[in-house]
């Protein structure tokens, strides 16, 4: 386990409008605010459509990471997550992970990493900045999995 002590720096409140892009909207809101690091302790809200990490078949290697998706549609959505940099290019690098109900089927539910999506409605988000230390994702371990680490 890693674990270090954080100083938060400021703490946003971000509606987005039905339509967005989940996460150019949330890297263009990072970019114009200069967040480059934080967490997401919570959002909530609608998505159109959600790609999240998931296989429709059986896992050949149950212990290796699954790089395969699922599109699913008009679902409710509560999630959270962190940003951290990209340790080569110092890009953003967002790590979300949500648990979403299916409104078309009786809110059946799916749980897992989000690639992507896209707002129906509205969706509410608090995102705290961390200044520090130095939060990192680089690959690590057998399987060359995004990991969070800390700098000094």
């Amino acid at each position: 386990m890693r674990h270090t002590e954080i100083t938060p720096g400021r703490h946003f409140a971000l509606a987005f409008d039905d339509g967005d892009d989940f996460f150019s909207t949330l890297r263009q809101f990072c970019a114009d605010h200069q967040v480059r690091q934080g967490f997401i302790p919570m959002f909530l809200g609608g998505f159109r459509r959600v790609q999240l990490v998931g296989a429709c078949g059986p896992l050949t290697d149950p212990e290796a990471p699954v790089w395969e998706q699922v599109e699913l549609s008009t679902v409710e959505a509560f999630g959270a997550g962190t940003i951290a940099q990209h340790p080569d290019t110092g890009a953003f690098d967002p790590h979300v992970h949500l648990a979403v109900g299916l409104k078309a089927h009786r809110a059946v539910g799916h749980v897992s990493h989000l690639l992507g999506g896209e707002v129906q409605f509205i969706h509410e988000m608090l995102l705290i900045e961390v200044i520090g230390p130095q939060m990192l994702r680089p690959r690590l371990g057998p399987h060359s999995v995004p990991t969070l680490t800390f700098g000094d």
